[in-house]
Parts: structure tokens; C-alpha cells; sequence
């Protein structure tokens, strides 16, 4: 398999995979009321066109979960942990060297505060669905170093989800792998042996708008 030739067929093809039950999931899981019963949190903003498309055709609920990574000093891409609009945060081991620890607390509550501030924006007034009792899958549009994702879960579990899958069209290996011994399922379409950038996976890999959010929110029934 080639590239996705846009996040929306990537979310076709994830569809696919979980209602097929792909035994290339880690943890192989369905959930126990159906997937009706199921609510498919995007990762905004790339992952919520991926994660409107999965569950439109799951026939799933769909709301979001924002997460932020935060980037090291002068290096913005380099991800030393990563946050949640709940509070939730993660640090990466190996980070000391970039920023210490009060460096890394203040950039985690200035985060926090950011994602919070996003959630309230793209929401635009709908209600946030409540996780208690649920199944819950967390989707982006990619997963390279999984910072963003294992914050996600953890909040999602915080917020009361009983059983939390992971899906996306494309991870590596290493994320894989470190997703799979916190969340029940993890589910990647591809795997690459050398995964760079998400968006080298992608056809078409243009930025989605906080509009674009809104508008596939709105999409689906509130609360």
C-alpha cells in the first residue's frame, strides 16, 4: 500500500480495518455494546477529519480531545512531552538536557492553558460528551513519536472511558509499541520501518483549519 491520498480515505480505510477486526491490532478488541455505543475523540486539528470520516462510518459518536506537545527550547518539532486540556501531562525521560524542571513545568501549564483555550474555540459551544462507562477510540492522522497520543489516553481513562483504542492511519513501530502497553487496542493501517514525517504519507497534507473542525463537528449530534 502507497500513500493515503487524503486524511478522509485514511479514515475510510481505518473503518475498515476495526470493523474487520485486523488481526495486525495490538490487543485485538470490540466493544462490548457495538460500535454504535462507541466515542471517536479526534486529535485536533489533523486527526478530526480522519476521526469524522471513522465515525461516520462506524456509526459512532464523534468529539475531540486536545492534546499539545511541547516542543524544546529553539526546537519546536522536538517533542520533550506533551499535555491535555484535562491537565493531563507527559514528560519524556530523556528531556533534563533540554529543559529542567521548572522550565519544563512552566512550559506544561502554558500549554495547558493553550489546549484549553483550543478545546473552548473548536467546540464552539457544544457540550463535550461525557467518557464515563465508554468505549473510546483516540485517532490522529499520524503517530510519530506517540507523545501526543499517550497523554490522550491517559486523559481519556481520567475522564472515565472503560476501554480506550488507538487508531490511525500511520505510525511507527517504536510508538506502536509504547501505545500498545497503555491503551486495550492499537490499530495503524501502516507501519513503516522509518517513519520521518507523518505527512510524507499523505497525497494531499494541507493544514486544517479550527474552522474545518467546527464545521465536521457539527456534523454529529452534541453532548
Amino acid at each position: 500500500m502507497g500513500r493515503f491520498p487524503d486524511r478522509a480515505n485514511a479514515g475510510v480505510l481505518l473503518a475498515g480495518r476495526l470493523l474487520a477486526g485486523d488481526h495486525r491490532a495490538v490487543g485485538a478488541f470490540r466493544p462490548p455494546a457495538g460500535w454504535g455505543s462507541v466515542v471517536v475523540l479526534g486529535i485536533p486539528r489533523g486527526g478530526v477529519p480522519v476521526a469524522a470520516t471513522l465515525a461516520r462510518t462506524l456509526g459512532a459518536r464523534l468529539d475531540i480531545l486536545v492534546a499539545h506537545k511541547i516542543g524544546a527550547p529553539g526546537q519546536p518539532e522536538l517533542a520533550v512531552g506533551a499535555v491535555a486540556a484535562d491537565g493531563s501531562v507527559r514528560r519524556e525521560v530523556w528531556t533534563d538536557m533540554y529543559l529542567p524542571d521548572v522550565g519544563f513545568e512552566r512550559a506544561a501549564a502554558d500549554e495547558i492553558a493553550r489546549a484549553r483555550t483550543h478545546a473552548v474555540a473548536l467546540r464552539a459551544g457544544r457540550p463535550a460528551i461525557p467518557l464515563d462507562g465508554t468505549t473510546v477510540v483516540l485517532v490522529d492522522d499520524g503517530i510519530a513519536t506517540g507523545s501526543t497520543m499517550l497523554v490522550a489516553v491517559v486523559a481519556a481513562r481520567g475522564a472515565g472511558a472503560t476501554h480506550v483504542i488507538v487508531a490511525v492511519p500511520v505510525a511507527s513501530s517504536e510508538a506502536v509499541d509504547v501505545l500498545a502497553s497503555v491503551a486495550d487496542a492499537v490499530l495503524a493501517v501502516q507501519v513503516p520501518r522509518d517513519l520521518r514525517a507523518v505527512g510524507e504519507w499523505y497525497e494531499r497534507f494541507e493544514q486544517v483549519a479550527d474552522a474545518e473542525v467546527r464545521r465536521l463537528l457539527a456534523g454529529f449530534p452534541a453532548g
